[in-house]
């Protein structure tokens, strides 16, 4: 590590194994079941909802610190690279229908997480057409090409973090796939974005309040 990193003191862990685990312990606890009613498999599945939105939040916290120069490009993704490493590990079996729900949270976490780096590392164009990223994304994955096709939707998310908006006709209609279950992760950031800017704000005592 460069000496000029050393001196770079982070100030308080963005996102840690123990606050992935209570997640998941809470999943768990759910006892969700994929149910006919909607009403009913909404208030089970809120948890899981709430697992994507607490990385998010974390991502977000760090990319405004990135932002205001207070981490550098190299610690940012490094950070970036240890949530990744926590939230996509492989999670020990629970039950059918929550194993398949916490698979799906990872896919999505999968599709916000590349935006993020993609974002910190530079690697897009600012004014790029999103619609048209996402339907190359659609196309590479009909292709087998799922690299490309991720690599689409971390432009794509690129570009919401700088404050373009994910197309509501397109989004609805998306054909079900993997590169689907990526831009739910991208709208998650983009609700994440516009429900609070409290990842903006600079005060460190928060962090410990463990779910």
């Amino acid at each position: 590590m460069p000496e000029h990193e050393m001196n770079q003191v982070l100030p308080y862990e963005f996102y840690t194994q123990k606050r992935w685990e209570n997640w998941l312990g809470r999943a768990k606890e759910s006892g969700f079941q994929i149910k006919e009613s909607e009403e009913e498999a909404g208030k089970e599945s809120a948890v899981f909802v709430n697992m994507v939105d607490d990385v998010i939040l974390a991502c977000l916290k760090v990319t405004a610190r990135f932002e205001k120069e207070m981490l550098s490009k190299e610690m940012a993704l490094q950070i970036l690279e240890e949530m990744r490493d926590i939230v996509l590990a492989e999670v020990e079996p629970i039950s059918e229908d929550i194993d398949l729900m916490i698979d799906s949270v990872q896919t999505s976490l999968m599709g916000a997480l590349v935006a993020f780096e993609c974002y910190v590392m530079g690697d897009y164009e600012e004014g790029a057409d999103i619609n048209e990223l996402i339907k190359a994304a659609i196309d590479a994955e009909a292709s087998d090409n799922l690299e490309l096709a991720l690599d689409y939707t971390a432009q794509c998310g690129a570009i919401v973090l700088k404050g373009q908006t994910l197309p509501e006709e397109l989004m609805a209609d998306l054909p079900y796939g993997i590169v689907a279950e990526w831009l739910d992760g991208i709208d998650s950031i983009s609700a994440a974005m516009v429900g609070s800017d409290s990842y903006k704000e600079f005060d460190e005592d928060d962090e410990d309040d463990a779910i």
